[in-house]
């Protein structure tokens, strides 16, 4: 019986997530129904990838019994407020990166999912590359020996999107970008808590500032990381708790 799914939000992220998930056989996923605030959105959204709902209001989303798991797709501020909605109503959900803002966040939705006893998953989709599942597959046979050290880069120029300038929007490169640098290296060492974590940074226009720099568990100790390195170089955001 095919999973039926929900898409929490009409943007562009949610669209490539749906346009891809109706590649697969329909005999195993379906894509039952999208939320926006705008519900004309959501109708467009819906009309574009032949989905039979839309709603206004991503409450409705979580309360539709046709739904079985949610996809959060929104902007990173409203990632938690998607999240618990969705698991209170019973539903799985698979939440885009980065899980939450804080790390204060994302282990409130973790302990939310696991009182649940409901999926909760970070969508690192990197994590699924035959590349990377090769590598896994490696470590785990210890072809590589005893791993001592692990290095990651990869920059992409993000100042002229509104979005990753504003810290109110919790942007910056660092939750965007630097998140599969710092997922990756945690899986190389097996979700290992780092011993000392140091971080340089760049002060930009706005006053941003940029780092060069999944199970459950695994993505509490990413947001732990992410929010260290963060709080190193001086970047706070409306949601950190005195």
């Amino acid at each position: 019986m095919a999973l039926r799914w929900g898409i929490v939000s009409a943007g562009l992220i949610s669209s490539d997530f749906t346009a891809v998930l109706r590649t697969l056989p329909r005999s195993e996923h379906q894509v039952v129904a999208v939320a926006a605030r705008d519900l004309s959105r959501a109708k467009e959204f819906a009309r574009k990838h032949d989905i039979p709902k839309a709603f206004g209001s991503y409450e409705e989303l979580a309360k539709d019994p046709d739904v079985e798991v949610a996809y959060v797709g929104t902007q990173h501020p409203q990632h938690k407020a998607a999240v618990l909605l969705c698991l209170r109503a019973g539903k799985a959900v698979l939440c885009e990166k980065p899980l939450g803002v804080t790390a204060a966040e994302v282990r409130e939705m973790a302990a939310e999912a696991r009182s649940q006893g409901l999926f909760l998953m970070e969508a690192i989709w990197t994590r699924f590359f035959p590349a990377l599942e090769a590598l896994r597959a490696a470590l785990a046979q210890g072809a590589l020996g005893d791993l001592r050290v692990a290095r990651a880069e990869f920059g992409v120029n993000l100042t002229h999107v509104p979005r990753a300038t504003d810290w109110a929007q919790a942007g910056g490169g660092l939750l965007d970008i630097g998140i599969y640098c710092a997922q990756f290296i945690s899986m190389v060492f097996g979700g290992q808590k780092p011993e000392k974590i140091s971080a340089m940074g760049r002060r930009y226009e706005t006053g941003l500032k940029e780092s060069p720099v999944m199970p459950l568990a695994e993505s509490e100790l990413l947001a732990d990381i992410l929010e260290e390195v963060r709080k190193a170089i001086g970047v706070t955001f409306p949601q950190d708790k005195p």
